[in-house]
C-alpha cells in the first residue's frame, strides 16, 4: 500500500540518521576526551584505543539493552526455489511488489528480525571501508612522508616492508596451519580451513599500522632514524599486504578447490602480485604527474578553491582508478600521495599548500577514529563471530613469532651493510611497536562468507585490540625500559646550528648511490619540467634540445634567486637563470637532504624557519627561496 511504503521509508529514514548519529557522537566524545588526556598528559591510552572502547560501549548497549519490539506485519511465507534471488517480485491479489535481498539469518533468529535489521543497519558495507574511509589515511602517510629520513633509510625500509611483510606472512601462515590441523583432530573445527586461508589470515594481519606508537614519537621527538623505519614500514607493508592478500585469493590450482600446492599456480601468484604492485605503481605515479603537469600549465593558482577542489579530486580518483581497472587502490594513492608532495606541492598557491595540508590532515583524523570506534561497535553487533579459543591463542603466538622473524633477522642482515647500525633496543622497540589496525581490519571484513572468514575476522578483532591497547599504552614504558633517548622540544637558534648537526654530518655516509644518481635525474630534468622551481632546462639539456627547452621551462625559472644566507655555505649559492649549473654535485644533495624538510623564507630581512618535514624543498621563486 503506498501509504504503508511512505511510512516505512520514513522510518528507515530516522532510523539511519539515528545510527549515523551515534557514530558522530562516538567521534564528538573520543575528540573531548582526546583534549582532556593532552591536557594532562595522560599517555597511557591513545585516542585509537579511547575510540575502540567507545565503540564498545555502544555496542554492548545496541546488542543488550535496546529491543525493538515485533513488527506484526511481517509473514513468513515459504516456497521452494533452487537459488535466492536478489530481488524478489511477489504477486498478492493481482498487484506485483518487489523486495530486495538483505541477507540470509539462521532459523532460530526469525521472531529477532526487528533486531537484527537494527544491527543489520549500524553495519557498514565493506567497500565503504575502502572506496571512502582508507582513501584519505593512506594519501596523507605518503603526502606527508619525512622524505629525507624515509630516503637516508630507504634500503632498510624497502627490506622490512617487502621482504619482512612475505617472511612474516609464510611464518604465521604455516604456523596457523599446524593450530588447524590440530584444531581438526581435536573435533574443534566446524567448517572448510585450507591452507590458503591460513596463508590469507597471514596477509592480513603482517600490516602494521602503528599511528598510536608515530603519534607518541612524534610527541617524544624520538630517534628520526627509528621513526623513519617504523613510519616507513607500517606505510609500505600496508600496500604489500593488500596486494599479497589478493594474490593468495587468486592463488587456484588445477582443479576445482583442490587447494593443493602446485608450483604454476605459485607462480603465477607471484607474476599477479609484481604486476598487481607495479601497475598500481605506475599509475599513482602518472595520477600524481598529471595532477603536477595541470598546476604547471595552467594559472589554477589564482582561484585557491578550485586549486584545491582539483587536487582533491585528483588525488582521491586515484584510488577508484586503480581499483576500477584491477589494480590495488592503497599503492597508487600512496605513491599518488608521495608524487604530489614532491612534484604538485611546488605549484600550488601558497593558500593551497596550507588548505591541502591541513584537508587531509583532519580527514585522517577522522577516518581513522571513525574505523576504530567501528571496530569496537563491531564486537557485540556484528552477528556471525566465531570464536575458537585455541585458534585464538595460535594466532596471537603465531603473530609473535611472524613479527620476530621480520624485525630480527633482517635487521642482523641490514647491519652488515649499514654504517649507522639498527641497534638491539631500536629492534626490540620496532618488535614491540608492531600494531594492527584499521588496515588488518578493513582486510578481514571485506569477505566474512565463510566459516574460515568469518573465525579469521572475530580472531583479528581481538589481536587489533590487544595491540593497540598494551602496545600502544605501553610505548612511553618501552621507550624507558629500553632506554632510547627522546629530545624534549627545543627552539631552534639558528640554521647554521641544523647545518652543524650530526645528521647532516651523517647524511653523505647514509645516503645510497642510487638515490645520488636519481637526485641528479630528478633535480636537473624533472622538477624543471614538472615544477617551477629547478636549474632552468635551458642549462640542462644539450644545446640541441634549445626549443624543447625554452618552451618546457617556466618564466619563473629565470627570475633572480638571491640568497643571503652566506653564514650557511662556504661561498655564496645564487641560481640565475642559464647561469645555473646543470650537474649537481654530491654536496648539493647533502645541502638539500639536511635543509629539504625546512622551508627557508626571505621576506625582506627576516628569514621565517617552520619546521615542517612535508614540504618540498624548492617553492615557486615568487615566494621566496627555499634549499
Amino acid at each position: 500500500h503506498p501509504r504503508q511504503k511512505r511510512l516505512f521509508a520514513e522510518e528507515s529514514h530516522r532510523q539511519d540518521s539515528a545510527d549515523l548519529l551515534i557514530f558522530i557522537m562516538l567521534l564528538t566524545l573520543t575528540i573531548l576526551t582526546i583534549w582532556l588526556f593532552k591536557h594532562r598528559r595522560f599517555r597511557f591510552l591513545h585516542e585509537t584505543g579511547l575510540a575502540m572502547i567507545y565503540g564498545l560501549i555502544v555496542g554492548v548497549i545496541l546488542r543488550y539493552g535496546i529491543h525493538v519490539p515485533r513488527d506484526i506485519s511481517n509473514v513468513t511465507m515459504s516456497c521452494h526455489v533452487n537459488a535466492s534471488p536478489a530481488t524478489l517480485l511477489v504477486n498478492v491479489s493481482g498487484k506485483f511488489y518487489e523486495y530486495t535481498l538483505k541477507g540470509e539469518i539462521s532459523a532460530n533468529e526469525v521472531n529477532d528480525v526487528q533486531d537484527n535489521e537494527m544491527l543489520r543497519k549500524v553495519t557498514f558495507d565493506p567497500e565503504v571501508f575502502f572506496n571512502i574511509l582508507l582513501p584519505p589515511i593512506i594519501f596523507h602517510a605518503g603526502y606527508s612522508l619525512k622524505r629525507r629520513h624515509f630516503f637516508r633509510n630507504m634500503g632498510s625500509i624497502l627490506a622490512y616492508a617487502f621482504l619482512g611483510t612475505v617472511i612474516s606472512c609464510f611464518i604465521i601462515g604455516l604456523l596457523m596451519y599446524g593450530c588447524v590441523m590440530l584444531m581438526k583432530q581435536m573435533g574443534q573445527l566446524g567448517g572448510d580451513f585450507f591452507f590458503t586461508d591460513c596463508l590469507f589470515f597471514g596477509a592480513i594481519v603482517s600490516a602494521t599500522d602503528p599511528v598510536t606508537v608515530l603519534a607518541i614519537f612524534n610527541e617524544l621527538q624520538v630517534d628520526v632514524d627509528l621513526y623513519a623505519l617504523l613510519f616507513g614500514e607500517s606505510v609500505l607493508n600496508d600496500a604489500v599486504a593488500v596486494v599479497l592478500s589478493s594474490s593468495i585469493v587468486a592463488y587456484q590450482p588445477q582443479g576445482d578447490n583442490s587447494h593443493t600446492f602446485e608450483v604454476m599456480a605459485m607462480l603465477k601468484s607471484f607474476g599477479i602480485f609484481l604486476g598487481v604492485f607495479s601497475g598500481s605503481f605506475a599509475l599513482g605515479v602518472a595520477t600524481g604527474v598529471v595532477t603536477a603537469l595541470i598546476s604547471f600549465f595552467t594559472k589554477l593558482r589564482d582561484f585557491q578553491l578550485l586549486e584545491t577542489a582539483l587536487f582533491f579530486l585528483m588525488s582521491w580518483s586515484t584510488f577508484l582508478l586503480a581499483e576500477a581497472c584491477g589494480f590495488t587502490g592503497v599503492v597508487a594513492v600512496l605513491f599518488c600521495g608521495i608524487t604530489q608532495a614532491h612534484y604538485t606541492f611546488n605549484n600550488l598557491s601558497p593558500e593551497s599548500q596550507d588548505r591541502t595540508k591541513q584537508l587531509f590532515e583532519l580527514l585522517n583524523f577522522l577516518a581513522e577514529n571513525f574505523i576504530f570506534s567501528y571496530m569496537g561497535l563491531t564486537l557485540f553487533t556484528f552477528q556471525n563471530h566465531v570464536f575458537n579459543p585455541m585458534f585464538i591463542i595460535g594466532a596471537f603466538i603465531a603473530v609473535f613469532l611472524g613479527r620476530a622473524a621480520n624485525i630480527y633477522p633482517l635487521s642482523f642482515l641490514l647491519n652488515l651493510g649499514r654504517r649507522n647500525k639498527i641497534r638491539s633496543n631500536f629492534q626490540h622497540m620496532m618488535m614491540f611497536a608492531g600494531l594492527r589496525g584499521a588496515m588488518t581490519f578493513a582486510l578481514s571484513i571485506r569477505d566474512t562468507a565463510t566459516y574460515a572468514r568469518q573465525m579469521m575476522f572475530s580472531t583479528t578483532l581481538l589481536v587489533v585490540f590487544f595491540t593497540v591497547w598494551i602496545c600502544g599504552g605501553g610505548t612511553t614504558q618501552m621507550l624507558s625500559c629500553q632506554r632510547i633517548r627522546y629530545l624534549p622540544p627545543s627552539p631552534v637558534k639558528s640554521a647554521h646550528d641544523i647545518a652543524e648537526g650530526s645528521e647532516r654530518r651523517s647524511t653523505k655516509q647514509e645516503s645510497a648511490w642510487l638515490f645520488r644518481i636519481w637526485y641528479n635525474f630528478d633535480h636537473n630534468y624533472l622538477k624543471p619540467i614538472l615544477t617551477h622551481s629547478g636549474p632552468p632546462l635551458t642549462a640542462t639539456l644539450p644545446p640541441c634540445c634549445g626549443p624543447l627547452a625554452r618552451f618546457l621551462t617556466s618564466p619563473q625559472a629565470y627570475e633572480v634567486r638571491h640568497c643571503f644566507i652566506r653564514e650557511l655555505f662556504p661561498t655564496e649559492l645564487c641560481f640565475s637563470g642559464p647561469a645555473f649549473a646543470g650537474a649537481a654535485t654530491s654536496d648539493d644533495l647533502d645541502r638539500e637532504l639536511a635543509y629539504g624538510d625546512h622551508e627557508l623564507v626571505m621576506r625582506g630581512t627576516r628569514l621565517v624557519l617552520p619546521m615542517d618535514d612535508s614540504e618540498p624543498p624548492f617553492p615557486d621563486p615568487r615566494h621566496g627561496l627555499r634549499m
